[in-house]
């Protein structure tokens, strides 16, 4: 268990979900200003804090795909699990289009939801190959929840 630490492998899988991140950051841009007017429900976090939990978030699946990469296992079995994982990535960028750009919160909420089904098969498959791996998409899946509740409230909201 006291495997190096491809530092090389490991910096491209947390770059691959930064990179979907701000460049679903950058074709919103502005939006935080638009959300923040909206009709919100209770326990809706201030403005700030989105991004920072999002960037924490991007590491910790980054890091998940990574122990999921080196953890040795069968070619079916890594291919099983990297296929929900990219499309989930894809998915994500999408919602925060269709969500802020596009203003269609109940598209947007049943967006979610498919993301939300995409990520729990993701997490359960990178668990089958290392418990961490699915460990660390928890997170993940608990703040989609949450983005859940927010965006279906703000649809009924507004």
């Amino acid at each position: 268990m006291n495997k190096k630490i491809n530092y090389k492998s490991l910096i491209i899988c947390i770059a691959i979900p930064l990179l979907v991140g701000g460049l679903s950051a950058l074709f919103t841009m502005g939006s935080m200003d638009d959300f923040a007017v909206l009709d919100q429900p209770p326990l809706s976090p201030p403005g700030w804090l989105f991004p920072v939990v999002w960037s924490i978030l991007y590491v910790l699946m980054g890091i998940a795909s990574y122990i999921a990469l080196e953890t040795p296992s069968s070619q079916e079995a890594t291919t099983a699990a990297f296929k929900p994982y990219f499309v989930q990535l894809a998915f994500n960028f999408f919602w925060s289009i269709i969500f802020f750009n596009l203003g269609a919160f109940e598209i947007a909420f049943i967006w979610l939801l498919a993301l939300l089904a995409i990520i729990v098969i993701t997490t359960v498959r990178f668990w089958r190959i290392n418990k961490w791996a699915g460990i660390l998409m928890l997170p993940y899946i608990a703040w989609v929840c949450f983005a859940g509740y927010l965006n279906l409230a703000i649809a009924y909201l507004n």
